[in-house]
């Protein structure tokens, strides 16, 4: 990665953060609760750069019809967050499986 990769990631990183300033607060609040909750299950796609954004979208679509934010993902956050990455392998995935193969476990 170069420097200007990182300068470019962070004036992206900023331009997303001023997105999710211009929602409504209660939006805000939601998209944060949801943003620590994906930095804390650690989805290998949020790097992608298109989870994040695709959420800030849906929510400037419902802003737009004039929803709730509750209306939009349901009053378990962390139940809507655990269906957007059903699919999606986790760090803690990755690292089972350079373990040796699955424990057992796997995340629903």
């Amino acid at each position: 990665m170069s420097i200007q990769d990182i300068i470019e990631g962070k004036k992206q990183w900023r331009a997303h953060l001023a997105r999710v300033k211009a929602l409504p607060p209660d939006y805000q609040i939601v998209y944060k609760e949801m943003q620590k909750y994906l930095f804390k299950v650690g989805p290998v796609s949020l790097l992608d750069e298109s989870l994040l954004p695709g959420i800030v979208d849906f929510f400037e679509e419902g802003v737009a019809e004039g929803k709730g934010v509750l209306e939009l993902v349901g009053s378990d956050v962390a139940a809507f967050c655990d269906d957007l990455i059903k699919d999606s392998p986790t760090y803690a995935d990755a690292y089972r499986e350079s373990m040796g193969g699955d424990s057992g476990t796997t995340r629903k």
